[in-house]
């Protein structure tokens, strides 16, 4: 029975916005650690290429390095947190015998490499002056297009593993479910197009530096608030399961005293 049924999925929903503030918090951390320096690198590089300048940006950079970013990570955080607490709430008991606290943990690395890690492969990040402003439209459908498959993706890998999993045992439907899903995932690399916008001159340590940047602010985004919702979830879940074994013990102890 899926432990869910004995709590209201409001409170998991709430400890998953919690959670996701949590997490939010470290990884604008992170982001102001690793991050911002190499923005400001890229916007140098722009701006000394660049053979005319605009007007004044309607936000100064020191606001969105500050205030806007702080928003940006922090609402991003909580929306994702009320997200994963509702795909828990579908996932505990439904993906094995795992507790409250480690089902936490294989959605929030499930969830790593579906939404970021797999889209970033094919799409990675890039900072300010690479890519051209007029493609930005086509960029970002192809991005969220190649999100959406890989989320698509490892749903029917994990549905296709349970279905194999009673003829050809938990280890071999495991790798069959992993060979489907880096098969797909290849071919849907191979069939969506590729964008190489960066600038002839741009320095390839600054974008690979900005790359692992972005892939730091996710990975501990999504780390931490697999942490801190396990543990929020675990304290919530684990009491109600206690209670309920010790029910059915009960139950079985009076039967066979009265056998």
């Amino acid at each position: 029975m899926n432990p869910v049924n004995s709590v209201t999925v409001r409170q998991l929903l709430v400890r998953g916005m919690l959670a996701g503030l949590a997490a939010g918090a470290l990884a604008l951390v992170v982001a102001y650690l690793l991050g911002e320096s190499r923005v400001d690198a890229a916007i140098a590089f722009e701006e000394s290429h660049a053979h005319e300048h605009g007007g004044a940006e309607p936000v100064s950079r020191a606001l969105q390095s500050t205030a806007g970013l702080a928003t940006g990570l922090l609402v991003y955080g909580v929306a994702l947190g009320g997200i994963a607490a509702l795909a828990y709430c579908f996932a505990l008991g439904r993906i094995g015998r795992f507790g409250a606290r480690p089902t936490a943990m294989l959605l929030s690395a499930a969830a790593l490499v579906a939404v970021y890690v797999v889209p970033f492969l094919k799409y990675p990040a890039n900072p300010p002056a690479v890519g051209d402003p007029d493609t930005i439209g086509e960029r970002t459908t192809l991005y969220f297009l190649m999100m959406l498959l890989s989320v698509l993706l490892a749903i029917a890998t994990v549905i296709l593993g349970r279905r194999l999993a009673p003829r050809l045992g938990n280890w071999y439907a495991t790798v069959a479910a992993g060979v489907f899903l880096v098969v797909t995932v290849g071919l849907a690399y191979a069939l969506l197009p590729g964008i190489n916008e960066v600038p002839e001159h741009f320095p390839a340590g600054l974008l690979w530096q900005f790359r692992l940047a972005a892939l730091a602010i996710q990975l501990t985004l999504w780390t931490s608030f697999g942490l801190v919702f396990g543990h929020l979830a675990g304290r919530l879940l684990e009491p109600a399961q206690a209670a309920a074994s010790a029910g059915r013990g009960s139950v079985g102890a009076g039967t066979a005293a009265s056998v």
